[in-house]
């Protein structure tokens, strides 16, 4: 009868642990969405296998930047961060049948260029086509003086 009682204890230990990474995630979330003009985005990480590397996340409008936080991380520090004035649009275009596994339904898919001090690289955003429309506003309506990517 007392293994009974051990292992009742070491399941509630667990099921006390998820909950609490359940609410770390929660309150991380709210932390990320306090600024607003946060969108569900996700981000294609590897671009070297079609139709693989999709990864769910959030993105953020802030001051002149696109931040970019994966959905399940505690982490508060955006993964990626695309500065407006160094990135360009280069196509939008709907998700092959590939990728539409790993995507929300209805998502658009985004492919941009961003421009840095060590080079160009390319990236793959997916999200609705409100929030598409929202980020192509955004990128566009950039303050006058500004230099843009070439």
């Amino acid at each position: 009868m007392h293994g009974w009682l051990g292992v009742v204890q070491v399941l509630g230990v667990l099921l006390g642990l998820l909950a609490v990474s359940l609410l770390m995630l929660a309150v991380r979330r709210r932390w990320i969405d306090r600024l607003g003009g946060t969108f569900a985005c996700s981000l294609r990480l590897r671009m070297s296998t079609p139709g693989a590397g999709w990864v769910l996340g959030v993105g953020r409008y802030s001051e002149g930047i696109l931040e970019w936080f994966r959905f399940f991380s505690y982490s508060l520090r955006p993964r990626m961060v695309f500065p407006r004035r160094s990135v360009r649009v280069l196509e939008t275009r709907i998700p092959d049948p590939v990728e539409a596994v790993a995507l929300n339904t209805d998502e658009k898919v985004l492919r941009i260029e961003m421009h840095d001090g060590r080079g160009e690289a390319e990236w793959e955003l997916a999200m609705s086509e409100e929030s598409l429309t929202g980020l192509l506003s955004w990128l566009e309506a950039a303050p006058p003086g500004v230099r843009r990517f070439e």
